[in-house]
């Protein structure tokens, strides 16, 4: 018998060590971005901290591409805290300087990622934004200033897609070869709404649709969104706050990604990466002993042998963490 709805997994994906990635979007982008930092992957995420609407998304990526770094007349102050409508308030503080050197040190960091970039993941949260009453423009985040600054309003699918389609035909042209994922992103903005978090939703999965079908060469969604509500259509995988997913459900969101995205040798890859660092978490009762140095010396020859199998792989932790149980 049958007792759930499985998702199929469709398009043509290939994701392996040789890729560089590059990840902008919701709070779900740094969960699986974490993951694939995590195996190993060599990707940037969030270097404006979480996105959470795709005009944000898109107009900071442009900016990365454009390469142009933030001034301090971007900045604006509030409260003695010091911030930029463009990024998450992790990046705000109390020194003007510092802050905007720590912005513009992870831009310049993620725009060179950008540019050798074969990956871009993108995912979005929501389609409801806010824009700056002053100026106009549509803020990734509102830093808790006050409401009547800010005007609130819902993305039209239309508008999404001539700016998306305008913004990536540019970057396209420059890499044609550049793979795009696009995803929605699971976790539901019940502060809009119940009923309006639905039709935001919504707006994006139309959007997407329409992307897609304008680069089919380049673009391809991944039903995560779909995942957690048909296949893990259950309490027990979501967080104490019943909106986020759960550790386990963004584990087997993961899971699926790895079906969607790797092939047998890169997914071969990952289990000898898993297993060596299952060994570095295990922790001896006695690390001089001979038998724990033997094991030492076994997780040495892993991951050399590892790396000659994927010199793509940066494994300098792991060795420099079994070398040191060495000269204990």
């Amino acid at each position: 018998m049958q007792f759930r709805t499985d998702v199929n997994l469709e398009g043509a994906f290939n994701l392996s060590y040789a890729d560089t990635i590059v990840s902008l979007g919701s709070c779900f982008a740094d969960n699986i971005g974490s993951l694939l930092h995590g195996n190993g992957f060599r990707i940037e995420q969030n270097p404006f901290g979480t996105l959470y609407n795709p005009m944000s998304i898109i107009k900071n990526l442009e900016r990365l591409w454009n390469g142009d770094p933030y001034t301090e007349e971007e900045l604006f102050e509030y409260q003695g805290v010091y911030g930029s409508f463009s990024h998450h308030t992790s990046f705000s503080g109390h020194d003007a300087q510092e802050v905007l050197d720590n912005i513009n040190s992870t831009f310049t960091r993620a725009s060179k990622a950008l540019h050798e970039a074969t990956c871009l993941m993108l995912t979005f949260g929501t389609a409801w934004v806010y824009s700056y009453a002053e100026t106009g423009r549509v803020v990734a985040n509102c830093h808790k200033l006050p409401a009547d600054l800010f005007v609130r309003r819902r993305l039209e699918v239309g508008e999404i897609v001539d700016y998306y389609r305008e913004a990536l035909t540019g970057i396209l042209a420059e890499k044609p070869e550049l793979k795009i994922v696009l995803t929605v992103s699971p976790i539901r903005h019940f502060k809009d709404g119940a009923h309006e978090n639905t039709l935001s939703k919504s707006v994006l999965h139309l959007a997407i649709d329409e992307l897609c079908l304008d680069f089919p060469d380049n673009i391809t969604y991944f039903p995560a969104y779909e995942l957690l509500m048909d296949e893990l259509r259950d309490y027990r995988f979501y967080s104490e706050d019943m909106l986020h997913p759960s550790s386990t459900a963004l584990k087997y969101i993961y899971e699926r990604f790895s079906d969607f995205a790797f092939d047998p040798a890169t997914k071969e890859v990952m289990v000898q990466l898993e297993q060596i660092h299952k060994a570095m978490a295990h922790k001896p009762f006695h690390p001089q002993d001979d038998a724990y140095l033997r094991f030492a010396q076994k997780n040495l020859a892993a991951i050399s042998l590892l790396q000659s199998r994927c010199p793509q792989l940066n494994l300098e932790a792991e060795k420099d963490f079994f070398e040191s149980a060495l000269h204990l």
